[in-house]
């Protein structure tokens, strides 16, 4: 059996793309609790937009009907999560599941943004 095409193609980035009802409510939620920036936006008015920070970034979609999942939406690794978990808290952010060590090697937690997207944090123990 040869090998399959796909073995000889390389991935590259990859971000989540998040619906958000409001996107500059959005934007104002990433950028103060997470310290995200815009990288680059699209629409007039704007109804996609790029939000980055070292090497994470999230792709914001205007959805005004959606509706949150009770599943994460993306999963994304901190240096010092203790620290992020402080901030959201400090800031009201909806905290899911509380941060503690988990069996499979993480530190974790899980909050909601403003528009109930689920966002996994963790940091390898």
């Amino acid at each position: 059996m040869s090998p399959s095409p796909i073995h000889s193609i390389t991935f590259g980035r990859a971000a989540p793309g998040l619906a958000v009802r409001d996107i500059q409510a959005a934007f104002r939620f990433y950028s103060e609790i997470l310290g995200m920036q815009k990288v680059f936006e699209n629409g007039s008015p704007v109804g996609f937009m790029v939000l980055k920070k070292d090497a994470a970034e999230i792709h914001l979609s205007q959805s005004r009907d959606h509706a949150p999942s009770t599943v994460n939406a993306f999963h994304m690794f901190v240096e010092d999560i203790d620290a992020l978990y402080a901030i959201c808290e400090a800031a009201g952010v909806r905290i899911i599941k509380s941060l503690k060590d988990k069996d499979y090697g993480q530190r974790a937690f899980v909050f909601a943004d403003p528009d109930g997207n689920r966002i996994d944090v963790g940091q390898r123990i």
